[in-house]
């Protein structure tokens, strides 16, 4: 099997992502998968992030903080911006095409040893984790999929258990209040597990509680991010961990919100090492993370940013970073495709403030529709609203309309914030 023909394959393997088919969630089938490969989960010690937001922010700390440690990390995140290879990484480097191809083979060959047929996200997940046992990591940085308790992912032991936060998130599958997600969410913890809990509400943080863990620590009692200041090219923050204040950490990335995923991080690395790091490894591992896709400046004049905010609360985190720290002093020019319901994103990216709202169909079976995005606009109150069946159409539109003193914002999942990149690619002058 070639690379092109492990992408047939995977695309054969309906999904959610792929098909937007909903079926009820279990990790039965990647178990029996695994297991008939030896369990390669089990060769090398975890550390497992979910949360409704900056999960994947937080996993690709985490990774250049265990880097700068000295330590060989696999990273396993998802969805992808460009290509799939970027889900499986070692050390910050994509899986090649070669190696990816033939950890496909390889779940394909077990399909008739196994009796399962995987879904998409499940093949790769499990090419993963055979992949990183084969490299021999020293340690893997797994991201969830989707909620937790059912996730592909939680096949895995995890010596580190991640929470970033509680928000309304897949709820076709847990729901309907946050108490309900926050329980599928908890399933990550097991317990010989050290649960680092970035979620600060008390309720919340009662039914994370009934997770059995060998520890718990939670933001604002254990770990916080005490300064937290704007800075050219992202923040500096100071960071306080059960153990130590890091002060005056450069972390490159736009918005206070990565300053609070960045105590986390770190705090889930001081968990798994049970001991601080020399403040010479958290300033390296810091000044490493380059995250794509998460409010990545493309360009200036005019200035261009992407942003893969997929719900309201991210949605509102991004508008926040727009408006407070970038303010262009021409137009704002918003560019949104959501698998959302409009009126929600629309009103946390506050595109009523933008002069101009470009709206297209994200690459996805479960986008929402330019036009019915386009009429959401037009009814908030939006003055300029124009409607585009593709996010490279109405990219190029951004583009022909803007000034020097202009800013295009193109938002509203990866799947938009990745073709906004690759459009950008062929299209920026």
């Amino acid at each position: 099997m070639n690379y092109a023909e492990a992408i047939v394959y995977l695309d054969d393997h309906t999904n959610y992502d792929k098909t937007g088919r909903v079926t009820s969630p279990s990790i039965e089938q990647i178990a029996r998968l695994t297991a008939v490969m030896g369990d390669p989960q089990h060769a090398y010690p975890v550390i497992h992030v979910t949360g409704t937001n900056g999960k994947g922010s937080t996993a690709q700390m985490i990774t250049r903080l265990l880097m700068a440690s000295g330590l060989t990390v696999g990273t396993y995140t998802s969805p992808h911006l460009d290509r799939i290879n970027e889900r499986i990484a070692l050390n910050s480097e994509p899986i090649s095409d070669n190696d990816f191809a033939e950890q496909i083979a390889a779940v394909a060959d077990l399909e008739g040893l196994s009796g399962v047929r995987p879904s998409y996200f499940e093949a790769v997940t499990a090419a993963a984790f055979r992949w990183f046992a084969d490299v021999a990591v020293d340690v893997a940085v797994i991201e969830v999929g989707m909620l937790g308790r059912w996730d592909a992912t939680n096949i895995v032991d995890a010596q580190v258990a991640v929470i970033t936060n509680i928000g309304m998130d897949h709820t076709e599958f847990a729901g309907p209040t946050l108490e309900d997600i926050a329980r599928e969410k908890s399933g990550i913890i097991k317990p010989a597990s050290a649960a680092v809990i970035g979620e600060t509400d008390p309720g919340l943080i009662a039914v994370l509680a009934e997770q059995e863990a060998a520890s718990r620590l939670l933001r604002d009692v254990d770990f916080s991010a005490t300064v937290n200041q704007l800075a050219l090219g992202g923040r500096v923050v100071d960071l306080r961990t059960p153990t130590t204040i890091y002060p005056e950490v450069f972390v490159p990335l736009h918005g206070a919100h990565q300053g609070d995923n960045a105590s986390i991080a770190l705090t889930a690395v001081e968990a798994f090492f049970a001991a601080p790091l020399d403040l010479s490894v958290v300033t390296e591992g810091f000044g490493a993370v380059s995250i794509k896709g998460r409010f990545e400046v493309l360009k200036h004049q005019p200035l261009v940013i992407v942003d893969g905010a997929h719900n309201p609360p991210g949605a509102d985190s991004c508008s926040r970073v727009f408006f407070d720290d970038f303010d262009p002093n021409g137009r704002r020019i918003l560019v949104l495709g959501t698998l959302r319901e409009p009126v929600g994103m629309l009103d946390a990216m506050r595109a009523d403030e933008f002069d101009v709202v470009i709206t297209c169909t994200a690459p996805s079976p479960r986008a929402v529709p330019a036009g019915d995005i386009a009429k959401a606009a037009i009814a908030m109150g939006c003055d300029e609203v124009f409607s585009y069946d593709t996010v490279e159409d109405a990219f190029a539109k951004a583009l022909r309309i803007a000034d020097g003193d202009d800013a295009i914002l193109a938002v509203g999942s990866l799947y938009v914030a990745g073709a906004a990149r690759q459009a950008f690619l062929h299209l920026a002058p």
